[in-house]
């Protein structure tokens, strides 16, 4: 099976927490439902067209956090509105005359907010029902076997709001990756649906597998239908915000593809 990735790359993020309309708080790392969001507008799609045509069963979709992440509250102003009066005369509480109110926002930055960035790797493979949706996104990041084509991203990609900008590196594709299953402990890079998980195991004495923080979050998947918000699938996911690997016995099929450092990913798709 063929296997693509690209890093999506940012200074904040904020992917609102589905339960609530008005919650100000943020997962830590873009759902799979944002995800295709951001393939939508790689690809030009309108929006809420894309929910069928990128659901599980057409492309398998991946998530790792490469680099260490912190959450923060900070407080917006916002107009305080309770008249609209007319706009044409200028008044009502949209001129600013009824003031501000200040809001709590959860905001995912790195940890050194002055220097740091936030790193998302995405992975992407073909679904059961592979509808040619892989191959579009092929061409879209310049992987495609095609003659001259450069790819080309349609609108601007952002990390979960429009004021987050976020631009793409490093786009990658790896050819004949097999699919495996371990009974052992190993080193899982991405995100893993909790279900997949047997056990995890931490050695406190090494510095680099004692010190890890792991979250786990029940995140939309998919949706019923186009034009449709309504979920489909929720997974619960659990991942590691330092964007360090954890050990785990997973028995359950997995990939190994190699870094920029050649050292292998052991990556789970969001399924």
């Amino acid at each position: 099976m063929e296997i693509i990735s690209f890093d999506v790359c940012g200074k904040l993020a904020h992917f609102r927490k589905y339960y609530a309309n008005n919650t100000a708080f943020t997962y830590s790392m873009p759902p799979r439902t944002t995800v295709m969001g951001v393939l939508a507008g790689m690809a030009g799609y309108e929006r809420d067209t894309y929910y069928e045509r990128l659901a599980s069963e057409h492309l398998r979709i991946g998530i790792r956090i490469l680099s260490p992440i912190k959450k923060a509250f900070h407080r917006l102003n916002f107009l305080s509105i309770k008249s609209r009066g007319d706009a044409l005369e200028g008044t009502g509480d949209f001129t600013g005359a009824g003031g501000r109110i200040q809001t709590p926002f959860e905001v995912v930055s790195g940890q050194h907010l002055g220097k740091d960035w936030v790193h998302y790797r995405i992975f992407l493979a073909p679904g059961i029902n592979d509808n040619g949706e892989f191959d579009r996104m092929k061409a879209v990041l310049g992987l495609s076997n095609e003659r001259g084509h450069q790819g080309s991203v349609r609108f601007n990609i952002t990390l979960g709001i429009a004021s987050f900008s976020a631009w793409i590196e490093n786009a990658r594709s790896y050819g004949d990756v097999v699919s495996q299953t371990s009974g052992d402990i190993l080193q899982v890079h991405s995100a893993i649906p909790s279900d997949n998980i047997k056990r995890l195991q931490f050695q406190k004495d090494d510095p680099d597998d004692g010190f890890n923080f792991l979250e786990e979050e029940l995140m939309p998947a998919d949706f019923v239908a186009n034009h449709n918000r309504e979920l489909s699938k929720l997974l619960r996911v659990l991942f590691s915000t330092q964007g360090k690997p954890f050990s785990a016995e997973a028995p359950t099929p997995f990939f190994s593809v190699p870094d920029e450092t050649g050292s292998l990913q052991n990556i789970f798709f969001l399924e």
